[in-house]
């Protein structure tokens, strides 16, 4: 199963920029979206209803923000999230559960400058363990998908001593990760490539992208049980579009 997740930053947005034609042409099963910034009501029936796809969302209650999405070539035998109020108002998460494998997308809050969001954030990460562990207690294959808005280690940022204070590279926010992936998951796109240079996020406003001054911030992780699953994962890093780009993983379902 290809797998690719994307922060579009605007769902109405980056339909203008072609959206519904390259996932048309993306070739995934499955493609998560991030930040979708729109209810269901809000969107156009091309955006709702492409070709070859059927789609799910989960908006936030304020409205232009945050919100996520799920669209698949096989409709899921069931859609849900991770079950906690306090985040579905926001639109964080939504779960597709699919013959072989359940499908998480994800979008991590944003712990804000100066840390000012960073126990929401914290609250979140721990909601979201939490929900792996039990998904694995259960011996259920799974993938989370999504911005995890987290640079896990140096190697993972252009710019990490200039960060070490910075949203997203927080000392807390890569304790989770360290204790995310101790707890027995794995990041799919180290599994392949452990060189630098990488990322899947770029300012708008210093023009980052063209100088590849960017951070890994989006991830697919699965358990240590599904590693030998794991085909291949990478960054699709000349899809342009929104200040993220996509990434993707292959997965052997098993069947």
């Amino acid at each position: 199963m290809k797998i690719v997740s994307w922060n579009v930053n605007g769902i109405r947005a980056i339909a203008r920029k072609g959206f519904t034609e390259w996932l048309g042409a993306s070739g995934a099963d499955v493609v998560c979206v991030q930040e979708t910034k729109a209810s269901l009501g809000q969107l156009e029936d091309e955006i709702v209803k492409v070709p070859g796809y059927t789609s799910c969302f989960k908006s936030a209650e304020k409205k232009g923000y945050s919100g996520v999405a799920v669209y698949s070539k096989k409709e899921p035998a069931a859609v849900s999230t991770i079950g906690s109020p306090e985040f579905d108002a926001e639109g964080r998460t939504l779960v597709a559960e699919f013959r072989g494998l359940t499908v998480i997308s994800a979008y991590f809050p944003n712990s804000r400058d100066g840390g000012g969001r960073l126990k929401y954030k914290l609250d979140f990460c721990s909601a979201m363990l939490d929900y792996c562990k039990r998904l694995s207690s259960q011996k259920k294959p799974f993938v989370l998908c999504g911005d995890y808005n987290i640079a896990h280690k140096p190697i993972d940022l252009a710019r990490p001593e200039e960060n070490e204070s910075s949203a997203g590279y927080l000392p807390e926010e890569r304790a989770w990760l360290d204790l995310f992936l101790a707890s027995g998951f794995v990041d799919t796109f180290r599994m392949f490539n452990q060189e630098g240079g990488n990322y899947t996020w770029w300012s708008y406003i210093t023009k980052a992208r063209e100088r590849n001054i960017g951070w890994r911030l989006d991830y697919h992780c699965v358990p240590e049980t599904s590693r030998k699953r794991v085909r291949s994962a990478g960054i699709l890093s000349g899809v342009m579009g929104s200040d993220h780009c996509p990434v993707t993983v292959d997965i052997d379902l098993g069947e």
